[in-house]
C-alpha cells in the first residue's frame, strides 16, 4: 500500500463531511498512520470511529489531538505531540464571507491565524524532522479564491494567496532536504462547512465551473493524496487546481 509505514498529520480533520476527514480516509486506505486535529474532542472521536469502521486504518493507527490553531502555543504543542511525521496536510481553514467594509477585525485575524500562521509554524517545526528522517511531503490546501477576484471573499482569498506564496518558497527552501511542498486549490466543494455557510446550492457556485457542478470532497482528497505520495516524487512548488475548470474559463 502506498502509504504503509508513513505517518500523516492532517489538520482540520476533526469533523465528518469535510475535506480533512475525506483526505484522512484516502490516506488511511493507503496504509498511513493518522494524526487528526480539530477543536472538538467529541467530533474528533466520531471521525476516528468512522475511519476505523471503514477498515482503512488498523486499530491504533489513527488518533485525534485537540488543538486550537488560533493559539500559537497550541500549534507548537500539536507539533510536539505529533512527533516525527512523513506527511503534513495543512488543511485547517477559517472561511470568512462578506464585503470588505463589513469585515470585523476579529474574523480577519482568526482567518490569518489559522489559514497562514498555523501552517507556517507547523511547517517550520515539522519539516526539519522530515529532513532528519530522509524527507517528506507537505501539501497545503489553497482555493481558487487565491487567484480570482470574488466579492465577499477578500480576507479568505488573501489568506490562500499567502499559502500559495509560502508553498513556492518552502519548495525552494526544503528541496535540498528532500521535503516536497505542493498545494491543491479546490473550486466549489460540497463540504459540510461550506453548505452550512452558503446553503445546499452553495449560491450556484458550481455553475461557474466548466463542469457545471460542485465537487465531492473525495474528488479533491485524491488529488491531495497524490501529491502527498511517492507517485508525485518529481513535483514540488506546484499549485494544482482541482476546480472543475473554474480557473480555465
Amino acid at each position: 500500500m502506498e502509504f504503509a509505514g508513513k505517518t500523516a498529520l492532517v489538520t482540520g480533520s476533526g469533523a465528518i463531511g469535510g475535506l480533512g476527514h475525506t483526505t484522512a480516509g484516502v490516506l488511511a486506505a493507503g496504509g498511513a498512520d493518522l494524526i487528526l486535529t480539530g477543536t472538538d474532542p467529541e467530533r474528533g472521536a466520531r471521525v476516528v470511529e468512522d475511519l476505523r469502521a471503514a477498515g482503512g486504518a488498523a486499530t491504533g493507527a489513527v488518533r485525534f489531538v485537540a488543538a486550537d490553531l488560533t493559539d500559537p502555543s497550541a500549534v507548537q504543542q500539536l507539533a510536539e505531540d505529533a512527533g516525527a511525521v512523513d506527511i503534513l496536510i495543512n488543511n485547517a481553514s477559517v472561511m470568512t464571507f462578506g464585503p470588505t467594509t463589513e469585515q470585523d477585525l476579529a474574523g480577519h485575524d482568526a482567518a490569518f491565524a489559522v489559514n497562514v500562521r498555523a501552517p507556517f509554524l507547523l511547517t517550520a517545526l515539522l519539516a526539519p524532522k522530515m529532513a532528519a528522517n530522509g524527507g517528506g511531503s507537505i501539501v497545503n490546501v489553497s482555493s481558487t479564491a487565491a487567484g480570482l477576484g470574488m466579492p465577499g471573499m477578500a480576507v479568505y482569498g488573501a489568506t490562500k494567496a499567502a499559502v500559495e506564496s509560502l508553498t513556492r518558497t518552502w519548495a525552494a527552501e526544503f528541496a535540498p532536504s528532500n521535503v516536497r511542498v505542493n498545494a491543491v486549490a479546490p473550486g466549489p466543494m460540497h463540504t459540510s462547512k461550506v453548505v452550512a455557510a452558503m446553503g445546499p446550492d452553495m449560491g450556484g457556485m458550481g455553475l461557474t465551473t466548466a463542469l457545471k457542478r460542485t465537487a465531492d470532497p473525495t474528488e479533491v482528497a485524491h488529488v491531495v493524496a497524490f501529491l502527498a505520495g511517492d507517485r508525485a516524487s518529481y513535483m514540488t512548488g506546484a499549485v494544482v487546481a482541482a476546480d472543475g475548470g473554474r480557473t480555465a474559463i
